[in-house]
This record gives structure tokens, sequence and C-alpha cells, in this order.
């Protein structure tokens, strides 16, 4: 291939690099009114060419004995509300503490986002109600870090994650400008999540449809899971001038012995394997790097890879995402697949024909 995604490396690039002008009008702010009606930009990364499409096509585009890997990750409701119980007498209430779930860390403990932070310190208190009134969780501030960041133990309930269905609030991103809402419990989920853990949703995901899965069985389009739970990280700026000095937050994953045996097999009988989303990217190429040339083992560990120009991709041929963030590392993963300025012209030709980006917008699918 000769285009970036070979030829360039990530040295001397700068973040800067991959910008781009979105109008914010552009910014999808709501799901379409049905799951699967969004448009799909295509995009051949020999060539360049790209072709506007319908997510409807999907399962024509895919050839019997490809492998479709999909994230089963569960997005949960991490996004709470907290009031103190005062240390001391003669401090001021401060109001509700936004507290915002991004990693679990141990049995009951969360490393949390905290806002407003400053005040909330190590052996203070934090009790989140129910909408009755009544103390559905109770948690300990066990550890402080920067930019709000605190570890939370919480006290031992019968079930936490019930807990947190009736208290919590779907973490929609911060370029949505609402309140979370009643659909957003359904439609902030893919239809095939089952592993609860991430804070935010795979987005490449939200397209698909039970017919549109039905479809891909039928036409002899195997399917495979991992799981990746994603964290806040995907969202965080990127703090770093130079692309070679960017360093991402862990994430935990797994993969299951059906699906490493199922890569194992595609790979062998030479048939595309097809990502769903950035996240199923990083899962299947980290434990790539594990297994260091050898075959996929199952595995459950946690990652920080960042995939940038010049890394060289030993498993994902085709990728289905959505249009990321500028400055963003999801985007500089995808310009490493198809190359930078490619992409950037994909994004330009995206923003003229008005494509709805980010989590509730619409897709590219890159081959």
């Amino acid at each position: 291939m000769n285009d970036s995604a070979r030829n360039d490396s990530a040295s001397g690039l700068r973040v800067a690099d991959f910008d781009f002008d979105l109008p914010a009008e552009l910014i999808a702010q709501s799901p379409p009114p049905e799951r699967g009606q969004s448009r799909m930009l295509l995009m051949n990364r020999e060539g360049g060419d790209l072709r506007d499409a319908q997510f409807s096509e999907f399962p024509s585009l895919l050839r019997a004995g490809d492998l479709l890997v999909l994230n089963d990750s569960r997005v949960i409701p991490a996004r709470l509300f907290a009031r103190r119980t005062l240390r001391r007498e003669r401090e001021k209430p401060t109001g509700r503490i936004e507290v915002m779930l991004t990693e679990q860390a141990g049995e009951s403990e969360w490393r949390a986002l905290v806002r407003p932070g400053r005040k909330v310190a190590i052996g203070e208190r934090l009790v989140f109600d129910s909408p009755s009134g009544q103390m559905a969780l109770e948690a300990e501030v066990v550890e402080r870090g920067g930019f709000g960041e605190r570890l939370l133990r919480f006290a031992p309930v019968a079930d936490f994650y019930a807990a947190l269905e009736q208290i919590g609030h779907i973490p929609l991103p911060p370029y949505i400008r609402r309140n979370d809402a009643m659909e957003d419990r359904e439609r902030y989920q893919t239809v095939f999540a089952r592993e609860r853990g991430s804070v935010a949703a795979p987005t490449a995901g939200l397209h698909f449809t039970s017919t549109v899965l039905d479809a891909l069985a039928a036409k002899g389009v195997e399917i495979a899971r991992v799981t990746l739970h994603v964290g806040l990280g995907t969202f965080a700026p990127l703090r770093a001038e130079r692309v070679d000095e960017v360093r991402l937050h862990r994430e935990r994953y797994t993969i299951p012995e059906g699906t490493a045996e199922s890569v194992n097999r595609a790979k062998k009988d030479g048939r595309r394997i097809i990502a769903v989303g950035t996240t199923v990217v990083r899962t299947l190429e980290a434990i790539a790097l594990k297994a260091n040339g050898g075959p996929l083992e199952p595995h459950t560990g946690e990652t920080e890879i960042f995939i940038q120009p010049g890394f060289q991709f030993r498993i994902v041929n085709g990728l289905l995402t959505n249009f990321h963030l500028p400055l963003s590392s999801l985007l500089i993963l995808v310009s490493a697949f198809a190359g930078r300025e490619r992409v950037l012209a994909a994004y330009a030709h995206a923003v003229t024909n008005n494509y709805r980006f980010f989590s509730y917008g619409d897709c590219m699918f890159l081959t």
C-alpha cells in the first residue's frame, strides 16, 4: 500500500496535525429515530476512494468467511451525585458532589472523577441517596490524584450494580449538551452488550440491530466477541505536543478462548478480520503484541496501547468506526490504519456532506 499508513511514523508528528474544523451543528445530540438508520462513508485504503452509503448496506459489503469482532462491554450508569458527611463542625456544606466512576480498581473500589473536588479530602465519606431519600451507597475517599481523580472504597451492599441502576445516570459524553434521558438507557448501549464495566459506549456497535446481525450470520460471516471496558480516558484531552509523547489510561480487556481460536483460524486461512470499533482494534492488536508473533491466547488483562502512524497491524484488515474528536487518540488510531492525509480528507468530505459526528453520529467503513 503506497500510503502514509505504511510509510509515516509518529516521529515528527504533532497532535495538532490531527485537527479539523467541525461545525457544532454536526455533533449529534441524540441518536437517529431508529437504530441502524445512520449514514456510512466507505473508504478504500489503497486508493483513498470514498463512497456515500447507508449502514443498512453493511451486510452486503462483507463476504462469507469474514470474521467480524464485536466489543460486548456494557455501559453502566456511572454518573452519580453524592452529599458530603462533614468531618468538622465548622466546615460549611458545599452542596451535592458529582462523581463519575471511571474504572473498577478492586472488589469494592472504584477510581472516579469528583467535581467540585478541591475540598473532597482523603477520609471523607460520600453518601449517595436513592430517589426516595434513603441511602443507597456510601463510599470513603481513600486516595487523591490530580485533575479531580479520587479512589473510592464503597461500603458493602447486597447488589452494587442494582444500586447503580437505581441512582445512576448514563454518562453521556461532554459534547452532548443535554441531560441523559430514559431513551439513553437503551440507545447508548449496543444490542449485544452484556459484560458490565464501560463508562462510555463502544460507539461503532450502536448501529447494529438484531436484524443486521442475523443477515451477517446468514451470509456466512463469522461473529466473535471481545470485551474492553471503555474508560473516560477516551474523551480526555491529549496532554502532549508530540504524538510519540502521548500516554493513555489503562483499560481492562478480555479475549475469550473461542474468540482467540476464531482469530487464529482466520489468520491461518487468510480471511479478513473486521473490527467493529477502535476498542476492538486496540484489544486485538494489544493481544497480538503480547503473543509476539505466536497464536493469540485467551487472556484477561489491562492495556494502555496507543496506536499511532507507523504501527504494524498484525490482526485487523477492516474497520467500522464512528467519526472521532479532533486532536484525539482515536483519530490518530484511524489515521495509523488508513493514512493521516486520507483520513483527514475523508473527514472533510463528511463535514461538507453533513454527516453526523461522534457517539450518536454516522460511521465509516475502511477496508
